[in-house]
């Protein structure tokens, strides 16, 4: 298979995200930050994406490893590897930087880079946004992008199963 460039481009480990962080910001770009599962991505997840990147310039995009989706949503997930999900998500033109996490969350990825605007899907409030106390003490803020009715990832694999 043959990847374009600016595809592999997109991909960051947290010291080259930092860097890359720091010019960005030297050239005057304000950085969103969102993150997910993004196991079977569909409408809903474009949808977010569509409108976190609307709040700056930059996107970046924090993706859970294998081994913590299977921690949050059971042996039986993701279904799509990590690199299956890193590749589809650089492929979309809203983002800018991909960088995958181990952890339960990306809490460290978010102090290493505290962007600008934190984007969170779904129905949090700000005070459950892992992050939102961080961002907004430097002076950033919290977005929570509208939900897409009735679809989500889990939805629609239970409608395979089904």
């Amino acid at each position: 298979m043959r990847v374009n460039q600016p595809v592999l481009n997109k991909f960051y480990t947290l010291d080259n995200l930092q860097r890359q962080t720091i010019i960005w910001r030297m050239l005057g770009k304000k950085i969103v930050f969102t993150n997910g599962v993004f196991d079977v991505l569909h409408k809903g997840h474009i949808s977010s994406l569509t409108e976190a990147a609307s709040h700056g310039d930059v996107l970046v995009v924090a993706v859970n490893a294998d081994a913590s989706v299977k921690r949050l949503k059971g042996h039986t997930r993701p279904i799509n590897d990590e690199a299956a999900r890193v590749l589809l998500l650089a492929s979309l033109l809203q983002t800018d930087a991909i960088i995958i996490f181990e952890e339960e969350n990306p809490l460290h990825i978010i102090t290493a880079i505290m962007p600008d605007v934190l984007v969170k899907g779904g129905d949090y409030t700000i005070d459950q946004i892992v992050g939102s106390k961080e961002v907004i003490a430097a002076g950033g803020k919290v977005v929570i992008a509208k939900m897409v009715d009735g679809i989500s990832s889990t939805l629609i694999i239970e409608k395979l199963n089904n």
